[in-house]
């Protein structure tokens, strides 16, 4: 690729500039996040030792001569093997024997995770507890992305067991926190991976739509590199069990080869379609293709073969593409392909951040960054480069197309030049009519946008009620068979609320017909209000009549929004010409996982009934019922 010197210039600029940005703002993020720490208890060194499953247990284990614990350097990082590890250490007495202490391990990609508390003066545990991948959420004592264990308060020292056994790396980084500096140091953690993964889904989803706009391939192959590459660090960090697929320990226990697999599949898809290898090298082409293959064999193998032996086979295989990859990108930069040199630069921020993961995770090394961390931060500088290094590509490939244009129009132009002075007046004349069929052309064109541009806010107009601004009935029938398949699709419940007010004829009567209708628009902002999810639906299907649809929410969900629908009604009245107009409203909740087309309908008709149910019984009260089958 020839790009003029100028814009060579700007390119490089840009990179640096981005760059040094994203390596700056990720690692001041990630130094950062821990509050200022008041002195937590004191506690003796991590001692360790290996032992068979079955060996030792918290009846046992405090029977162990002193001689038999090795001393655990810190950070804490055994490397991978099949024992289970018994871990121990002294808590010293709290100063504060008011403050409530938790102790919090730093790594989310443990299997068993055993831990027994014993008081000097106790031949048996105070309390046990278990987490790990192979606990449910509901299981672990505290619903956190990483083992979160609360310690008993206690005026004499405590001895602190914890039993470890996982088919991956056995790291174990430990601390002891107060409850109130843990909360404020996991919202630091979490804004910070949040604008990590804010980034990258922002990147991969503008660049879906790239996809569909302009039919590139390069811009879909990075959309799920990207989307990869997010779901692999959710792993890691242990968001993806606890928040995505919390009740599935089997594949908590196959995610992370499966999900860094496809990132490497769509990595070197992506590299494929950037780079013109197979210009230079058909055997480098086929090479990178086959990559692809052996990552997505890589995927099937996961779920296949136990994670231990997965894990290391990628760990090497991941060492061994990515350099290669940063090598051919070199080679190809040596060739002349300026995107090739900017590829090599974004490749050598993700080379360094997985060799340094690879080998910290094999215990090779030991670094003051976790490699979950240096994995965030080099994914997220790479993946900012390249989406800089694609658009440059794009932004290349126009100009050379529009070049390539202007160029055939020249030509054209000059061919035509040899002709004008036998045909000057009938060029005059043709010039004169594509002129009117321009003018009139784009004249159809803007007619033609302008009459889109209304039919769209007509749309728009004919699903929304003119009084109130809520959804009208006809969006509510459209919206309930839309929700009711998508529940049926993904066997997602879908709560219906029916609302009515109460006694309106009456307040109609007294106060008047605009009167009710301000209690319409007061009752209408209210409820807007109080729902809060984009999905959830507010409609107006009758003179006063409400419904909410409430997509992935079961019957206590739903009836709960019900309720504080009503709470906030019932407290907030109308003030209308110097009268004060208190509000109630009755409601019915109906919720279903749909089975049939049929059965959006049968939700609609239960609520119904359930609302004159509430009405019948006294009003002012919400009465709920799960649809049968």
């Amino acid at each position: 690729m020839q790009i003029h010197t100028d814009k060579l210039r700007n390119y490089d600029v840009g990179l640096l500039v981005t760059a040094i940005v994203a390596v700056v703002l990720f690692i001041s993020l990630f130094l950062n996040i821990s509050p200022n720490s008041s002195q937590p208890p004191h506690y003796s060194q991590l001692k360790y030792r290996f032992a068979s499953p079955d060996e030792l247990n918290f009846e046992n284990v405090d029977q162990v001569p002193s001689n038999q614990w090795v001393p655990a350097t810190s950070p804490v990082n055994l490397g991978m093997s099949d024992k289970a590890v018994w871990f121990s250490m002294v808590i010293e007495p709290t100063q504060s024997p008011d403050s409530k202490y938790l102790l919090h391990i730093d790594y989310a990609l443990l299997d068993e995770l055993d831990v027994g508390i014993f008081e000097n003066i106790s031949s048996a545990p105070v309390v046990t507890y278990s987490a790990g991948d192979t606990q449910t959420a509901e299981n672990r004592p505290f619903q956190h992305v990483k083992p979160l264990f609360p310690l008993p308060s206690s005026q004499f020292s405590q001895q602190v067991f914890i039993k470890v056994k996982t088919s991956g790396t056995i790291r174990l980084p430990i601390r002891i926190w107060k409850e109130s500096e843990f909360i404020q140091f996991t919202a630091n953690r979490n804004a910070a991976l949040g604008v990590f993964f804010g980034i990258l889904i922002a990147m991969g989803i503008s660049n879906l739509f790239l996809t569909v706009t302009t039919g590139s391939k390069s811009f879909f192959l990075y959309s799920g590199y990207v989307f990869c590459l997010a779901l692999t660090i959710a792993t890691l960090q242990g968001y993806g069990f606890t928040y995505l697929w919390s009740g599935s320990p089997w594949f908590q226990g196959k995610a992370a080869v499966i999900f860094a697999s496809a990132t490497i599949m769509f990595g070197s898809m992506f590299t494929r379609s950037l780079l013109p290898i197979k210009k230079y090298s058909i055997l480098l082409d086929k090479i990178m293709r086959g990559i692809g293959w052996l990552c997505g064999a890589s995927i099937v193998a996961s779920v296949l073969l136990p994670y231990s032996i997965m894990i290391k086979i990628f760990l090497v295989a991941l060492s061994i593409i990515v350099s290669f990859t940063l090598l051919l990108g070199a080679w190809m930069a040596t060739k002349g392909e300026v995107i090739a040199r900017y590829f090599t630069i974004a490749w050598g921020f993700l080379l360094i951040s997985a060799l340094a993961a690879s080998f910290d995770n094999l215990n090779l090394v030991h670094l003051p960054l976790t490699s979950n961390t240096l994995l965030i931060i080099g994914g997220a500088v790479e993946t900012l480069i390249l989406a800089l290094i694609l658009a440059i590509n794009f932004s290349h490939s126009r100009d050379t197309l529009i070049n390539a244009k202007q160029f055939a129009l020249e030509q054209e132009k000059q061919a035509n030049t040899a002709k004008e002075h036998l045909l000057t007046m009938q060029q005059r004349h043709q010039e004169d009519l594509e002129y009117k069929v321009e003018e009139r052309t784009l004249e159809l064109e803007v007619t033609l946008r302008e009459l889109s541009e209304v039919n769209q806010e007509l749309e728009r107009l004919n699903a929304v009620d003119p009084l109130t601004g809520a959804h009208n009935r006809r969006h509510f029938d459209k919206s309930l068979r839309a929700q009711g398949r998508r529940s049926r699709r993904e066997q997602i419940p879908l709560s219906l609320i029916i609302l009515d007010i109460d006694h309106f004829k009456q307040i109609n009567d007294k106060f008047g017909h605009d009167a009710g209708d301000e209690c319409l628009k007061h009752m209408t902002h209210l409820f807007q209000k109080h729902i809060h999810r984009p999905s959830d639906d507010l409609c107006r299907i009758g003179g006063e009549e409400f419904a909410v649809i409430l997509p992935n929410t079961d019957l206590q969900g739903g009836k709960f929004i019900a309720e504080s629908l009503l709470t906030a009604l019932a407290s907030e009245p109308l003030s209308y010409e110097g009268d004060e107009i208190n509000l109630t409203a009755s409601a019915g909740v109906a919720t279903a996982i749909m089975h049939d087309e049929d059965q959006a309908q049968h939700l609609f008709r239960l609520a119904d009934s359930l609302l004159y149910k509430a009405k019948q019984s006294g009003r002012n009260k919400v009465i709920s019922q799960q649809l049968q089958d």
